[in-house]
């Protein structure tokens, strides 16, 4: 077994061990959903064990996952540096994992919108943390004050705009495809929180 398989394999069980504690399960627990017995599934654990295909993929529908995950190891470039619009105050991150999920971090400054007609509607979900200030979602017919280190979620087809209150605020968004792709065919060019949208991404 070569450095690189040793790892792996060290991995693996780990991982296994660690998903069973998560879910709070004994070794018999996981051994019956399984359907291995009990000292199978500790010589697994402990390396005393070789790791069996058939095993694997049985254990890995048992802890309700799958067989990639379980052997998946950390790519080379984990590490993602920002691209970064000056110009519209915008930091933006695209999500490996998931192509058309993106984080976007903004400085806001103006206020939401009085008038409900520019609110935006469109398919997809949004998280968001404020990171500063404090920032004003309006959803629909309600408004939500967001503090420092509070977070939003909410489906987009509820009528939305995000604005600051008191003063700048920085936003940390999540949106997913659908999301994105909604704020891209947006006419004014603006994402949800009022800032320039570069209609390239």
């Amino acid at each position: 077994m070569t450095h690189d398989d040793a790892e792996l394999d060290s991995l693996v069980r780990k991982r296994i061990r660690a998903l069973r504690m998560a879910q709070g399960w004994s070794l018999e627990e996981l051994a019956g959903r399984a359907g291995v017995s009990q000292s199978t599934l500790s010589r697994i654990e402990n390396g005393r064990r070789r790791l069996a295909l058939d095993q694997l993929v049985t254990l890995a529908r048992a802890l309700d996952t799958s067989l990639d995950q379980l052997v998946e190891t950390a790519p080379d470039d984990v590490v993602i540096s920002p691209l970064i619009d000056g110009a519209r105050g915008q930091m933006r991150w695209p999500v490996k994992a998931d192509p058309g999920m993106t984080v976007i971090r903004q400085r806001i400054t103006d206020p939401p919108p009085d008038n409900p007609s520019r609110m935006r509607a469109h398919p997809g979900r949004e998280w968001l943390v404020v990171l500063s200030g404090t920032a004003l979602l309006m959803l629909g017919h309600r408004r939500f004050r967001i503090e420092t280190n509070q977070a939003a979620e909410f489906p987009t087809m509820l009528p939305h705009a995000i604005g600051a209150e008191g003063g700048p605020c920085e936003v940390l968004g999540i949106f997913d495809r659908d999301a994105r792709r909604g704020h891209q065919r947006d006419g004014t060019g603006k994402d949800a929180g009022g800032g320039s949208e570069d209609s390239r991404t």
